[in-house]
């Protein structure tokens, strides 16, 4: 692939390249990293999540799929998950959500809304669940990225 056949949209993820420290709010304050690296010729984002129990350790897969022009987090942890999570940056907008049934059950509905700062040093960010097929969200914790230097 060169670079003239990679879709520009992969573009907007850029800012999110690097190591961060990431504090979540809520079951138990945990801190610890989450990095975000190009592979395949640039062609996926590879995003490396670790914090102390209870959350798991991750690891996901970031495409874009120009025919919906959307992208998508396949995500797998050490628990064995694995989940598909639809995907948009639009301004300082970053969104996550999952709302139908993928590799896993869908016993309830996730989504994560973050927000980068001007100068991209940071994300301020909310993963929120729901029980009613995404008609009602609440709050399940608060997350906070820093980038390192």
């Amino acid at each position: 692939m060169t670079d003239a056949d990679r879709p520009p949209a992969l573009g907007l993820l850029d800012i999110l390249v690097g190591e961060w420290t990431q504090e979540v709010s809520g079951h138990g304050d945990p801190t610890g990293t989450i990095t975000f690296e190009w592979a395949l010729g640039d062609r996926y984002l590879v995003q490396r999540s670790t914090l102390p129990a209870p959350f798991p350790e991750s690891l996901a897969l970031i495409e874009y799929d120009e025919a919906v022009d959307e992208f998508r987090q396949h995500y797998f942890d050490s628990r064995g998950v694995s989940r598909v999570y639809r995907m948009t940056m639009v301004g300082s907008e970053w969104t996550l959500w999952r709302t139908e049934p993928d590799f896993s059950e869908l016993s309830f509905a996730q989504r994560f809304i973050g927000i980068l700062s001007d100068d991209g040093r940071s994300v301020a960010g909310r993963w929120a669940q729901s029980h009613d097929g995404g008609r009602t969200w609440e709050p399940d914790f608060d997350l906070r990225l820093e980038r390192q230097p």
